[in-house]
């Protein structure tokens, strides 16, 4: 069985990651945009990393230009906005495409274990992927729900401390 374990991406700074590094934690992967309405939610998503990162959660974050054109920039001007503009310290990677034939793998398979509202594709800038400690995809949040909303399925999802 396929597991968001079983998949690499490259950083934001050029190296390939593989997943399966973080065997056991609970990951919340989110498309996100630099020139959004709900860019703002880079806040929360940083206090939850702050938060849980020592109880297990580690979160991902996968730029995408596939929304009106809201991330234009490079790498370097992503990483560049996303630490002066919201002090991000949690994995960051480079750009994708989390719907279509080009999607990454690892949104195609989040697309596929956690439909939306309006079938698989990703609607917007900002959806949150919850993976629990076993790797496996088990809710998927629309762009307005606030990340702090998410705390209390995420400490679900933690050992207990």
């Amino acid at each position: 069985m396929l597991t968001a374990y079983d998949f690499s991406a490259t950083t934001i700074d050029g190296g390939e990651l593989d997943l399966h590094v973080h065997r056991g934690k609970v990951l919340l992967v989110v498309n996100t945009a630099s020139k959004c309405g709900f860019t703002p939610q880079y806040e929360g998503l940083e206090r939850l990393h702050e938060t849980y990162t020592d109880r297990g959660l580690v979160v991902l974050g996968f730029p995408c230009d596939q929304f009106g054109n809201q991330e234009p920039g490079d790498e370097a001007q992503i990483k560049s906005f996303c630490s002066l503009t919201y002090a991000v310290k949690f994995t960051m990677f480079a750009k994708v495409e989390v719907n279509g034939d080009d999607a990454h793998p690892l949104f195609a398979w989040l697309r596929a274990e956690t439909p939306g509202p309006d079938g698989d594709a990703v609607e917007w800038n900002f959806t949150k992927f919850l993976v629990d400690t076993h790797g496996r995809a088990v809710r998927r949040y629309g762009t307005r729900i606030q990340p702090d909303d998410l705390a209390p399925e995420i400490e679900g999802l933690l050992p207990a401390s």
